[in-house]
């Protein structure tokens, strides 16, 4: 193979709101903490273990940066698209230190909110690539099997699953 791939992807819920700041420059970055925590039964004591693993999620798409201060909040599940990059910068005595995070751009990720908005019949809301979409009744993945709407209306009752 001559390519590589550089892709992430992760399910997880903020750990704080989203973090926005401007650079010098006029450009906006909006800095997310993910966290995906993963559960198991030990197998000598029969207690449930747990481990939380936190991501850091930076954003670099103004469009998108704008519906993620305005839409998520800590709590929120989210799904996010990125690649794996790492910085490097230096601390107040001097000292270079690294930081490996989940960059998004403006088109090789994206991220979607899985909640639902509200107790008011709203759908869950999808927002790929600073571009706001709610998704259709009975659309597959982008419609929660839980969210109260979509249905069996318009499916052909020939299928056998």
């Amino acid at each position: 193979m001559s390519g590589s791939l550089n892709k992430v992807m992760l399910i997880g819920n903020l750990g704080r709101d989203p973090e926005v700041r401007t650079f010098s420059n006029g450009g906006r970055v909006c800095s997310l903490r993910v966290a995906t925590t993963e559960s198991w039964r030990d197998r000598e004591s029969g207690e449930r273990r747990e481990r939380t693993e936190w991501h850091n999620v930076e954003i670099f798409s103004d469009g998108l940066i704008r519906v993620c201060e305005q839409f998520l909040r800590k709590g929120a599940k989210v799904y996010v698209e990125g690649q794996l990059q790492t910085r490097k910068w230096q601390d107040q005595s001097g000292n270079d230190r690294y930081t490996t995070e989940v960059a998004i751009r403006n088109f090789n990720g994206n991220v979607t909110f899985l909640d639902r908005r509200g107790d008011d019949g709203d759908r869950g809301s999808r927002f790929d690539r600073g571009t706001a979409s709610l998704p259709e009744p009975g659309r597959g993945m982008d419609a929660p099997a839980d969210s109260g709407f979509g249905g069996n209306d318009d499916l052909d009752d020939e299928i056998p699953f």
